[in-house]
């Protein structure tokens, strides 16, 4: 089966001015927090895309490395993108490269000690900027009121 297009027959409900209201503070909340995100990581002396490796390493589910092909799904880039922008944050002493005791054809990308420390001092800002936006990046709540009703 073919997901719908633009052109397809709607199927779903129209929404109302309420619905777009709610879309538009939703998406400026967004919009806002990465314009914050990117310009606090620039002052810092980070590319945008450092900081989102270094959150996705640190931030892998069980564990504090990734293989550049986890780091490709994460980021949601090419393999050979992440291969340069890992490249670019071992120059900066930000990771590091090790094999993989178990595997010796995986590669771990690991923060370093200066990594960890970016990190830490970013990721606190960023964290208190989402309390200042408080409710302006809670997503609209469409859920149907007859699913709560037994």
């Amino acid at each position: 089966m073919q997901p719908k297009t633009m052109d397809d027959e709607q199927v779903a409900e129209p929404l109302t001015k309420a619905d777009f209201e709610a879309l538009a503070r939703f998406r400026f909340g967004i919009r806002r927090y990465l314009r914050f995100s990117e310009q606090t990581v620039r002052s810092h002396g980070l590319t945008p895309q450092h900081y989102q490796l270094l959150l996705a390493l640190k931030g892998f589910p069980g564990r504090e490395w990734a293989t550049m092909s986890e780091l490709a799904d994460r980021l949601q880039l090419r393999h050979h993108s992440v291969g340069e922008l890992v490249n670019r944050a071992q120059t900066q002493e930000l990771v590091d490269r090790a094999p993989d005791p178990a595997d010796a054809r995986v590669v771990r990308v690991e923060l370093t000690p200066p990594g960890q420390r970016a990190l830490a001092r970013l990721s606190a800002l960023h964290r208190d900027e989402l309390r200042r936006l408080g409710t302006a990046l809670i997503p609209p709540d469409w859920s149907d009121p007859a699913d709560g009703e037994s």
